[in-house]
């Protein structure tokens, strides 16, 4: 049988239904949207902004905001459009099941799966950082054998602990806890923008677009951008060129709003819901990224601004120490959010392919007085607890970003796919000018990854040729359309994707 065989959008949305693999929908419009917050609004907006105005944009990284932010709604209007279509767990694994066939579903998954664990790894050793940060600013030392950077970082280990057994107790327990860290991080954005209007000066502003200037010595081998290698291009800082290169960069600040799609079979009302949660939380995202960086280049030149810790190091470099202490506890709650929602999109992506039979569908049974996966959340939790406490992560981030544009480009070129085998599928959300916007959407993703060094390039094609092995062993002959079972009552033979 064809390894591009599609399973229907009625089998997708009827497995929802079987007993031991049903999800409860308790989600409203307002827990998606702060759900999205809580995800993107993280490692990025503390970090991030820092560095792309002091090595590539200066002021003008405000642009560099909203330019990355266009091309994530665009993906945005994609995951918008399936998720409403398809309100089913999974997001871009299910969608590509539906219409690009089952090895791409599987790669695809595969894909998911490396972003949000690793993801999750990462921002937990962030959030240790940051917690060293702020028991210092209050006087208390972490002992050296288990404080970050050591053989072993026990405040990462611990918090994906802590969360794991949380997101396993049910959706809607971690949703409060998430609401109340979610509002914490949110004011204590307003209030970096709030207070440190009171110091901006405006001639810091001046010239909003620093004059072009050679970029550093550029990489070299496998660290090297694939693009540089393609064009022999050297990269420039400042100007327009610094503006795109930073615009590359923040581009990841933004990611997350993706995994609010993974919630699709949790949501009340997911044609009307899901896309108000993905697109609402780009859009307030969008307004405070815009705001903190807007301030934080007010209130310093863009050459002091410390690309590691701007927003905190601003306020100690104009003598507010107690704002920067303050500012690190809300970095502290942020971080907390992003990992716990990584956790969540990771054991629902895994949680859709376990239900396929593409993993053992022991994985995938739910509790009945949770109404969640608890053997495969603890199994996921407990990998990244020790991926994060016991890995040095350093250049892996990047696997993040592959892994996340990957995704994104795939979504985006199946939207008209569906829109073309699948007219009369409702559809509560409809990306506008299809199918230009969703091919838009896929170059500019496709551009971005050409970014990404060699070195993060070999990486993927590792960790995808191992999904590769697994699937051909295990997945292309177990799953429910190899065996020919039935969907929760949905029968009929499975169906092999058209390219014509």
């Amino acid at each position: 049988m064809s390894i591009f065989r599609t399973k229907s959008v009625e089998a997708s949305m009827a497995a929802a239904d079987e007993p031991d693999h049903r999800l409860k929908r308790r989600l409203t419009a307002l827990d998606l949207v702060v759900f999205g917050v809580g995800v993107v609004i993280g490692a990025g907006i503390f970090t991030v902004t820092g560095r792309a105005a002091h090595q590539f944009a200066g002021p003008s990284v405000v642009l560099s905001f909203v330019i990355a932010a266009t091309v994530c709604a665009l993906a945005a209007m994609c995951y918008a459009e399936f998720a409403s279509t398809v309100p089913v767990s999974g997001s871009a694994y299910t969608f590509s099941y539906a219409t690009l066939g089952e090895v791409i579903a599987w790669v695809i998954g595969w894909d998911l799966l490396l972003e949000m664990m690793l993801g999750a790894s990462v921002v937990a050793q962030g959030w240790s950082a940051y917690l060293q940060i702020l028991l210092g600013h209050l006087g208390i030392e972490i002992p050296a054998a288990i404080a970050p950077g050591s053989r072993f970082d026990a405040g990462a280990f611990l918090l994906v602990v802590l969360l794991t057994l949380l997101v396993a107790k049910g959706i809607k327990e971690s949703l409060r806890v998430n609401l109340v860290l979610v509002a914490v991080k949110v004011f204590i954005v307003l209030f970096v923008i709030v207070a440190g209007i009171a110091y901006i000066d405006p001639t810091n502003w001046s010239p909003f677009i620093p004059p072009s200037a050679p970029g550093a010595e550029a990489a070299s081998g496998i660290h090297a951008p694939v693009l540089q290698l393609i064009t022999g291009m050297t990269p420039a800082t400042f100007g327009v060129m610094g503006i795109m290169s930073a615009a590359a960069l923040v581009f990841f600040a933004y990611i997350g709003f993706d995994v609010v799609a993974t919630t699709a079979e949790e949501a009340r009302n997911p044609q009307r819901d899901l896309p108000i949660g993905i697109l609402g939380s780009l859009a307030v995202c969008t307004v405070l990224y815009v705001g903190v960086s807007l301030v934080i280049t007010g209130m310093l030149p863009f050459d002091q601004i410390n690309p590691q810790g701007a927003l905190a190091d601003a306020f100690e470099q104009v003598g507010r120490g107690g704002f920067a202490t303050l500012i690190s506890a809300g970095a502290v709650a942020g971080l907390t959010t992003v990992v716990m929602t990584l956790i969540i999109g990771s054991t629902r992506v895994t949680f859709a392919m376990s239900r396929d039979h593409l993993l053992p569908p022991g994985l995938g049974v739910t509790s009945d007085r949770t109404g969640t996966p608890v053997r495969l959340t603890l199994i996921l939790g407990g990998l990244i607890a020790l991926i994060a406490s016991l890995t040095p992560i350093g250049r892996l981030e990047e696997m993040v970003n592959i892994g996340t544009l990957s995704a994104f480009v795939l979504v985006s070129l199946a939207v008209p796919i569906l829109r073309r085998k699948r007219p009369d599928l409702q559809r509560g959300f409809r990306v506008p000018f299809s199918p230009v916007l969703p091919w838009l959407s896929a170059a500019l993703c496709t551009y971005l990854i050409l970014n990404l060094s060699v070195e993060t390039w070999i990486r993927f094609i590792v960790w995808m040729a191992i999904g590769v092995v697994i699937y051909v062993v295990y997945g292309r002959h177990k799953s429910r359309l190899a065996q020919g079972l039935p969907e929760a009552g949905v029968e009929g033979t499975p169906q092999v994707l058209d390219v014509e």
